[in-house]
């Protein structure tokens, strides 16, 4: 029974047009990417400046990537009904954002995760052997941003406070009026495209892989800045006990100094008090 209602369910995805399909090849993954802890804090309104930093750093090498593949085939029958470069190109936009945060040296303080550039690998290979997976790519990437991504600047905004919106150059697409109209546009247009079968079978698949490629970025992302917060949390408490340790050690040799006062002649006081401070002097140096 399960095997026939799968047949079926391939049946109308392929019998439909190509948004459809793509939409309807992605439902779990596109759930799985939503329910991510580092989208699921987006979602909660808790985005720190660390986070959105690094989002952007992994952000700037895939559009980097994709923009360049866009580019290098934007006269290929499959590319060219979806290659809008005025209104969606985002690589100049992360730049700004950059700046804002980094500096004019943010290329040299860019930190980018293995998975971005995992990313940015595969629709190279995407670009240079199969242009027309490229249109899966651009679907997930551009409509996703045109998409929640509006939801997911304002919440940025009101986290971080960027009241005058500077650094959300990103989620802005000055040259869409309506983004409503234009993703009925760049639906229309992906759906002209002619495709063999095995093609679209090809772009099906590799909607899946964008997907995937996404939500590994999501996690190591958020991985790697749960690491450097049980660092941080390590090293206080390190400190912490450092602290008690020498305040203790410190209280122990005074009661001694004050016990020995009465039993111990001046001239060998002074001479403890100097030992004192060497030791007092090497337990703080570690």
């Amino acid at each position: 029974m399960e095997t026939i209602e799968k047949n079926q369910m391939q049946t109308a995805i392929m019998d439909s047009e190509l948004s459809e399909q793509i939409k309807a090849a992605t439902k779990d993954s596109h759930v799985r990417a939503e329910n991510t802890e580092l989208m699921l804090s987006y979602q909660r309104g808790r985005v720190s400046l660390q986070q959105y930093q690094l989002l952007l750093c992994s952000l700037y090498k895939i559009y980097e990537a994709l923009e360049e593949a866009l580019d290098t085939n934007a006269s290929h029958d499959a590319v060219a009904p979806i290659y809008f470069p005025q209104e969606l190109s985002r690589l100049e936009s992360i730049g700004k954002d950059l700046e804002y945060f980094y500096g004019r040296s943010w290329r040299e303080k860019m930190m980018i995760s293995a998975a971005a550039l995992r990313y940015a690998q595969r629709l190279r290979e995407v670009g240079r052997d199969h242009p027309e997976y490229l249109v899966a790519h651009a679907y997930t990437r551009y409509l996703g941003d045109l998409s929640g991504g509006q939801v997911l600047g304002r919440i940025t905004q009101k986290s971080l406070g960027l009241k005058s919106g500077e650094g959300l150059s990103f989620f802005s697409f000055p040259a869409v009026s309506s983004p409503n109209l234009f993703k009925q546009l760049y639906r229309s247009r992906m759906n002209s495209i002619e495709l063999t079968e095995e093609q679209r079978s090809g772009v099906l698949q590799e909607a899946v892989t964008a997907f995937e490629l996404n939500i590994q970025v999501f996690n190591e992302l958020q991985d790697s800045l749960s690491c450097v917060s049980d660092t941080e949390n390590e090293m206080r408490q390190r400190h912490t006990q450092h602290k008690q340790s020498t305040t203790a050690a410190d209280d122990k040799v005074c009661e001694a100094l004050q016990s020995s006062s009465s039993l111990v002649p001046r001239f060998l006081r002074t001479l403890l008090g100097v030992f004192v401070v060497l030791a007092v002097g090497v337990v703080y140096a570690f």
